[in-house]
């Protein structure tokens, strides 16, 4: 028997998208806090650390929240329910400009690893957790730490990543390195490892870091074109002079130049 609910959905937009999820009477959807772009009258939102309804003790949640927080979630899930006699739609969208991949985790085997915050909102009856590193390696400088998010079930989940999404399925012994900042999610089967980038040169003044995401098939992983973070670091790079501290670049002449007349 299926555990989670078989709901709708559709998604708009192109780089700023957003999942409207239309929900069958009783349907609900789980989503992390804050995700919430509008619900139709009947949709009744519950902030809970069991979004599932497992029952289990207090203790149990907590460590249920704890782990979630871990995985870069919400310690507090919302799980949204058509209390309504007809079917009623909730949007959720993307804190960040990127895609959001609409994904059957029972498609995918029933177990996606994830990179930390990638998890939008699901079905309810899945369950999202951490995924801990095995490989030293891979915990430090595989740009996502130590801990991934492992999500479970038999239902629909939305991850939301930067830039474009891109699906591919690697043949068993089939390889891929991948910017450390690239990788959103894969199948369990997938072997994750770290591989430092060869050549003393390439390694200093490529502009790629120091070190590779090494993918290993058989699996389907799903990557993103534009990391957020960086994105950010362009961003920061190309801040006035007074958020710069005043150290060259573009940023800084341009900071300068302002000074010299004022605010404005």
């Amino acid at each position: 028997m299926r555990k989670a609910d078989e709901i709708d959905y559709r998604l708009i937009g192109d780089d700023l998208q957003a999942v409207i999820v239309t929900l069958d009477p009783g349907e609900a959807v789980t989503a992390e806090a804050g995700a919430m772009m509008y619900m139709e009258d009947g949709i009744r939102p519950i902030t809970t650390l069991d979004p599932n309804n497992e029952g289990g003790g207090l203790l149990g949640k907590l460590m249920g929240g704890a782990k979630r927080v871990l995985s870069g979630d919400s310690f507090m899930m919302t799980v949204f329910i058509n209390e309504a006699s007809q079917r009623r739609d909730v949007a959720f969208a993307s804190p960040f400009p990127g895609k959001i991949q609409a994904i059957n985790v029972l498609d995918w085997g029933g177990t996606i690893i994830a990179q930390r915050d990638a998890f939008l909102a699901g079905a309810r009856g899945l369950d999202v957790s951490i995924a801990l590193q095995r490989k030293i390696g891979a915990g430090f400088f595989g740009g996502e730490g130590f801990v991934l998010q492992r999500i479970s079930g038999d239902g629909l989940a939305f991850l939301h990543a930067s830039g474009t999404l891109v699906q591919r399925d690697l043949q068993p012994g089939e390889v891929l390195r991948v910017d450390t900042g690239c990788f959103v999610a894969m199948q369990p089967s997938v072997d994750y490892d770290i591989e430092m980038v060869k050549g003393i040169k390439t390694a200093l003044f490529g502009g790629e870091g120091l070190f590779y995401v090494r993918l290993r098939g058989p699996g389907r992983i799903v990557l993103q074109t534009l990391p957020f973070s960086r994105l950010a670091d362009r961003i920061i790079a190309a801040a006035p002079h007074r958020a710069t501290g005043g150290k060259g670049g573009v940023g800084g002449t341009i900071g300068s130049l302002g000074g010299m007349f004022g605010d404005e």
